[in-house]
C-alpha cells in the first residue's frame, strides 16, 4: 500500500470556506445533499524556494479501512499545478493542473462529499494535502487521466516532496 512521503515545514494550506477540522459548507456538498458539488476554494503560502510544481490530494478512509494498510477513497487528485500558483478558486474555473480518477473511478476529476448514512451526528473526515515538489511528477501524464489513482499518485510523489501542508474537513 503506497503512502505519500510527507514533509511538514512552513507551507500553509487554508480555505476561505472552512477552517481546519471545520464543517464543509452546505453549498460545497454533493448535489444529493443540496450543494453544487464544486471544488472548495483553497489558498496557500510560504511555498519553499526550489519548488518546481505543486500537487494536491483529497482523501477519506471509509469505515473498515485502515490508514497505512488500505488505500483510502480518493476525492481529488491534482498535479502539474504551476509553482507560482497560490490559490484555487471555488470550482477551479481555469482548470489548473491535471486530474486523475474520481472516487468511484468512473470519470476524471473531483468527487464532492456527501453526508454519510447513519445516525444523526454521523460524519466523515476528509484530508486535503498540498505538496510542494522539487521536480514535476514526470511519471504521470501531462493531461487529465483516468488511470491515475491513489496508488499511482502517491508512488509518483516519492522522493519529490519538499514540503506539504494539510487541512481536514468534516461532512
Amino acid at each position: 500500500m503506497a503512502k505519500p512521503a510527507l514533509a511538514q515545514g512552513d507551507l500553509t494550506l487554508t480555505s476561505p470556506a472552512f477552517s481546519d477540522d471545520g464543517w464543509l459548507p452546505d453549498d460545497l456538498k454533493c448535489t444529493r445533499d443540496g450543494g453544487d458539488g464544486v471544488t472548495p476554494p483553497l489558498t496557500w503560502g510560504d511555498v519553499p524556494d526550489g519548488t518546481q510544481s505543486l500537487a494536491l490530494i483529497m482523501h477519506h478512509y471509509p469505515k473498515g479501512t485502515v490508514e497505512g494498510r488500505d488505500a483510502p477513497s480518493q476525492y481529488w487528485l491534482l498535479w502539474n499545478l504551476p509553482a507560482d500558483t497560490h490559490a484555487l478558486p471555488r470550482g477551479n474555473p481555469a482548470s489548473l493542473g491535471d486530474e486523475g480518477a474520481d472516487k468511484d473511478k468512473k470519470r476524471i476529476g473531483y468527487t464532492p462529499p456527501c453526508s454519510p448514512p447513519g445516525p444523526e451526528g454521523s460524519y466523515h473526515e476528509y484530508m486535503i494535502t498540498l505538496y510542494a515538489l522539487k521536480a514535476p511528477l514526470d511519471s504521470l501524464p501531462n493531461h487529465d487521466d483516468m488511470s491515475v489513482n491513489w496508488e499511482t499518485m502517491t508512488e509518483a510523489l516519492k522522493g519529490k516532496v519538499i514540503d506539504s501542508s494539510s487541512i481536514t474537513l468534516r461532512n
